[in-house]
């Protein structure tokens, strides 16, 4: 647990209940945590194990307004954390490992605490499935990608390998063909499971191939991606194949595991969003990838985080008068 800004939250003095608590240190998040501080709500930020979300893992952040150089991930996120540092807030470090949102005030329990608060905003993030292949991960930011629209312009004039065969994998390829040489599609099967408007739109693009029943065995590079290690599931044969970039669109997983049970979830298990950032628990909030499902940027969590923040203060305001 985080020394820093170690006041207890503001809250009734009898009860020690927190105005919110926000799960998640990601963009949404800290942003979610700025909002709420200036606003005077004294904010306790669940921060994880692994503080920052997403943008930690990543190398060069070139989109998000106001660093026309670009950034590092782990930087920006540090700098959002060091703002709202500024303000009267409490960071936990820990992971939350269990909620309930059955019972007012909420609690919101991690390894070593137990928090009460009036309001919760959820900004857990999602992240993308990998393959978990040999390589995948130290030539992560060196060619191998999670997020097309996040890198693909770093791979102007290059040849890529997208692997997977749903809506994800297709709107990947084709937005990297804007960028792109070539665009390979690598599916196990012989048939794809995007739907029929996505498949159309892909067939037609000159720019996109498709290799058929088939899957990555391994990424080829030493310091930037070379190829892949190919396998045909119907030969048994494998075979290298040349690139400079692997698109991983195999799906993303939301962190929503402690939540079951306690707000309502869709088939993926990403919270369902009523009326903005509302969630199906009155003084619930959601901000960032764990309710988003078609963007999934920086800059759009950050302003998912500054929405949630608002709609909270204006729930605690409604609940005064």
């Amino acid at each position: 647990m985080t020394k820093k800004n170690e006041s207890k939250p503001k809250g009734d003095p009898k009860t020690d209940v927190a105005n919110v608590v926000i799960i998640g240190s990601g963009p949404a998040g800290l942003t979610a945590a700025i909002y709420t501080a200036r606003a005077d709500l004294n904010p306790v930020v669940v921060a994880g194990i692994k503080p920052g979300g997403q943008l930690v893992d990543t190398t060069t952040v070139e989109n998000f307004p106001g660093f026309p150089d670009g950034i590092d991930g782990p930087e920006l996120v540090m700098n959002m954390r060091k703002q709202a540092e500024r303000f009267d807030l409490k960071f936990i470090d820990e992971d939350v490992v269990s909620v309930d949102f059955k019972t007012r005030p909420f609690t919101i329990k991690t390894e070593t605490s137990e928090l009460k608060a009036e309001t919760a905003i959820i900004a857990t993030g999602a992240s993308a499935k990998w393959l978990g292949i040999a390589n995948e991960k130290r030539l992560t930011g060196k060619g191998v990608s999670g997020c097309a629209t996040c890198d693909g312009f770093f791979f102007k004039e290059k040849e890529v390998v997208v692997i997977g065969g749903g809506d994800t994998a297709l709107e990947d390829a084709l937005f990297l063909t804007r960028y792109a040489s070539k665009v390979n599609v690598v599916h196990r099967r012989d048939k794809l499971r995007a739907s029929m408007i996505m498949q159309d739109r892909a067939f037609a693009n000159k720019k996109i191939s498709f290799v058929w029943d088939s899957v990555v065995e391994d990424i080829l590079g030493t310091d930037k991606v070379t190829g892949v290690k190919l396998k045909n599931l119907k030969t048994g044969k494998s075979s290298e194949f040349k690139c400079e970039g692997v698109f991983v669109a195999i799906g993303h997983s939301p962190a929503t595991d402690f939540l079951k049970g306690q707000i309502e979830l869709d088939e993926n298990g990403y919270i369902k969003k009523y009326d903005g950032t509302k969630t199906s628990v009155e003084g619930v909030f959601s901000a960032g990838d764990v309710a988003d499902r078609v963007y999934r940027q920086a800059i759009s969590a950050a302003g998912d985080g500054c929405r949630a923040a608002i709609d909270a203060e204006r729930y605690l305001q409604s609940k005064k008068k």
